[in-house]
């Protein structure tokens, strides 16, 4: 049996943060605001993830209010995401995903996005897509006042 999840996630850009997309830093002016290290990328994925094990969602197991998860690394909410879903008796198939920035650009970041995302998640980097777009300037994304990213998951049942 297979599932599907879909994933979605939103952060600010500001001054005095770092940038983390798909679990590496990424040279950049502005940062991502957020309780954890706000990699919206990882968000996304672990959204898509448990969507499609019907475990709720990032904001359930990891909740903003929370101590525990204040400037965290997501890597670490990834693999326990990963976790979760293996304990409920599935695992990846392959992982698809959308990261939407106007700056910077991101072409020489992908590679390394998908060589880290598969080493956190136990997966062949072939199983792992990472495409990174702009918004043609329009929008939040395009005004450069955050980062968005989508992310679909296909789960295989053990």
């Amino acid at each position: 049996m297979y599932r599907i999840g879909l994933g979605y996630d939103v952060h600010a850009l500001v001054p005095d943060r770092e940038l983390w997309l798909g679990g590496i830093k990424v040279p950049h002016t502005l940062g991502l605001l957020g309780h954890s290290d706000a990699d919206v990328l990882i968000h996304a994925i672990c959204d898509a993830m448990l969507g499609a094990a019907n475990l709720k969602d990032i904001g359930y197991h990891f909740p903003d209010t929370s101590s525990d998860f204040k400037n965290i690394d997501s890597k670490i909410l990834l693999r326990e995401c990963n976790r979760l879903i293996k304990e409920k008796g599935y695992v990846i198939s392959n992982i698809d995903s959308t990261i939407c920035a106007q700056k910077p650009k991101l072409k020489d970041y992908i590679d390394p996005m998908r060589e880290c995302l598969a080493g956190v998640l136990e997966l062949d980097a072939d199983c792992v897509s990472v495409k990174a777009t702009t918004t043609e300037r329009l929008g939040f994304v395009g005004k450069e006042e955050g980062i968005s990213a989508q992310a679909v998951v296909l789960l295989k049942k053990l």
